[in-house]
């Protein structure tokens, strides 16, 4: 694509669609993707996914276990 005027920037699809173009011509279908992949926003809720999996865990505990981490190397 060689000219901005050719793109609907008011058109989400012709933008999309321009810029996977691009983002292949540059960085080729494979690199295209894992820039993509970059930007998913995922899913489910980090925060509570957190709170409940640390919930009665101390940051000693946290510390301890990091610490035998180092000693496994």
């Amino acid at each position: 694509m060689s000219s901005n005027a050719a793109v609907d920037f008011r058109n989400p699809t012709a933008v999309r669609n321009a810029g996977v173009s691009v983002l292949k011509k540059e960085l080729g279908v494979v690199g295209a993707f894992y820039f993509l992949r970059q930007f998913n926003v995922g899913k489910g809720d980090y925060t509570a996914e957190r709170d409940k999996l640390l919930s009665g865990i101390s940051s000693d505990e946290i510390a301890e276990g990091m610490r035998a981490l180092q000693d496994v190397k």
